[in-house]
């Protein structure tokens, strides 16, 4: 008799994030599946700000376990770990993890004496001008200043790609450590051949750094010529010539930026200033200010231009912002007019998040642990960003139930077509983590169950597997949004599945793994490798 070649059998297949079998306590006293170094290594990754504390690990404990994950790897692996660091700066968009990775991925090679991909790795995690400087403070912190070849070479490659007269006048300031001038000396690039004008650049930021009140900027450069003559203006005349009828213009072919022009103009932003400045800042730089332009008084015709911009889909595209950032805005706007322009914000980024079919049970962790801060730059918590994902799927999912949970258990009611934002308010703090107990108690014969947690199960009754209640044909996706080392259940193959981070990349894997097909990393999936 025939068992496994007939017409009903479905492929099983495997997705990267994968454990051992072998199991330990987690940080909350329940069951803890260990995964293998590379998936460890990913999770934390893709959730972890570099020194920021969370609610079981303090910043400095994860970030020596993340260093030592990426010095192991970055020799029994470099190709993985160099894709992993790229992909880390370019596709996650996170900065910090990204740059101290490539720092110590280099040092480990030159510790094991292993020729090679250090120079890639720091080329390629620098994708924005201060960042060059950022990598040498962090080497120079960490192992002095005597820098080896494959650093010099690879921030060399990064500001020939990245210096030019508006990054300059952006993120040349005199409040970083390490200045322009200071990285060209450190690390002699040569300019550009396809940019004959860089040289003259990398000069003027020199005189800059040592001569300032003598640096002169090129005179074929129109954008820093500008600006000089601008900083020039006597204090008493600054506000006029801003405010002036074509003033907006002059403030952009100058390069100021708005972070910059109170300190220039000597006194506060007013309505007039605001205005003359938002048209050349970007996206996100407007979301951060809504509350400046309300209690400057910022007039209805600018705040709805601010309103169309904030909402255009390209734009939102462009700035690579997380969900959460529109959620901060909306929580800290005081006025009512940028409400649908954040709602319509919010939906685009989260556009790639997919609208599965048949019925999904949608559990959103709501335990202590999740009300951790991410970052101490923002009020926000991984519950918050657990909360935005969830409603989403419900949203667009064909027949979804929206559960969270914690130490109990509740639906969240969603109207048809209401608005992400508001649905939030309805969340609530559930206390401990019984994952077990809310699944069984919501589990009603759903196609695929989706869980957005920490993974941090309770002990006791609230241990053992929390994913026993859900069929083995059924496919159990778990979303990892803290990166601790051990994960709630099985996972990579048997219909067992876990990501990590909120990225148009883990967004795509649900529909992937239920055409019946294998899930690869995300820079192999972005590059068609396996």
């Amino acid at each position: 008799m025939s068992r496994f070649n007939v017409r009903k059998a479905k492929p099983s297949p495997s997705s990267p994030v994968t454990t051992t079998g072998q199991r330990t306590a987690n940080h909350n006293g329940g069951t803890g599946h260990l995964r293998d170094g590379k998936s460890e290594l990913f999770l934390l990754a893709v959730a972890n700000l570099v020194g920021q504390d969370t609610f079981y690990e303090t910043g400095g404990a994860r970030d020596d376990r993340y260093t030592a994950l990426v010095r192991r790897l970055a020799v029994t692996d470099p190709e993985w770990t160099l894709g992993l660091l790229r992909w880390l700066r370019s596709g996650a968009h996170m900065r910090t993890a990204a740059l101290v990775g490539a720092a110590e991925f280099t040092r480990a090679r030159l510790d094991a004496g292993a020729p090679g991909f250090s120079r890639q790795a720091v080329d390629a995690v620098l994708q924005r001008p201060d960042e060059p400087g950022e990598l040498l403070a962090y080497w120079t912190s960490r192992y002095g200043r005597a820098l080896p070849k494959p650093v010099k070479r690879g921030v060399a490659d990064a500001v020939r790609r990245l210096y030019n007269g508006r990054s300059l006048l952006k993120y040349d300031t005199a409040s970083k450590g390490y200045r322009f001038g200071d990285v060209l000396e450190l690390t002699h690039p040569a300019p550009d051949p396809a940019k004959p004008w860089q040289g003259e650049l990398f000069r003027y930021a020199l005189d800059r750094r040592h001569r300032p009140e003598e640096a002169v900027p090129p005179a074929s450069d129109a954008l820093l010529t500008a600006n000089r003559e601008l900083l020039a203006l006597p204090v008493e005349d600054r506000r006029a010539a801003v405010t002036a009828e074509g003033g907006a213009e002059r403030l952009a072919a100058a390069g100021l930026t708005w972070e910059a022009l109170a300190g220039w103009l000597q006194g506060p932003l007013d309505a007039a200033v605001w205005a003359a400045v938002i048209p050349s800042m970007g996206s996100m730089a407007l979301v951060r200010n809504l509350r400046n332009f309300d209690q400057a008084g910022v007039p209805d015709e600018v705040a709805a231009e601010v309103a169309r911009r904030i909402a255009d889909r390209g734009e939102v595209h462009r700035s690579r912002q997380f969900p959460f950032r529109y959620l901060a805005a909306h929580r800290h706007a005081p006025s009512l007019r940028w409400g649908h322009a954040l709602e319509t914000a919010l939906s685009h980024s989260l556009a790639n998040v997919p609208a599965l079919p048949g019925r999904t049970l949608v559990l959103v962790d709501r335990s202590g642990s999740m009300f951790d801060r991410p970052s101490f730059q923002t009020l926000l918590n991984r519950a918050d960003s657990a909360a935005i994902f969830g409603t989403a799927l419900k949203i667009r999912a064909a027949d979804a139930d929206l559960v969270e949970f914690g130490s109990t258990s509740r639906v969240v009611t969603v109207a048809k077509g209401e608005p992400v934002l508001r649905v939030l308010e309805r969340f609530t703090d559930l206390g401990g983590t019984n994952t077990a107990e809310a699944v069984r108690a919501h589990y009603r014969g759903h196609d695929r169950v989706v869980i957005v947690t920490d993974e941090q199960t309770g002990p006791g009754s609230w241990g053992g597997d929390p994913l026993a209640a859900v069929p083995a044909d059924v496919p159990v996706y778990t979303w990892n949004l803290a990166g601790y080392r051990t994960g709630h259940g099985p996972a990579g193959a048997a219909n067992r599945h876990t990501f990590g981070g909120l990225s148009d990349a883990a967004f795509q894997l649900i529909p992937l793994l239920e055409s019946g097909r294998d899930a690869r990393w995300p820079w192999e999936q972005q590059d068609g490798r396996r």
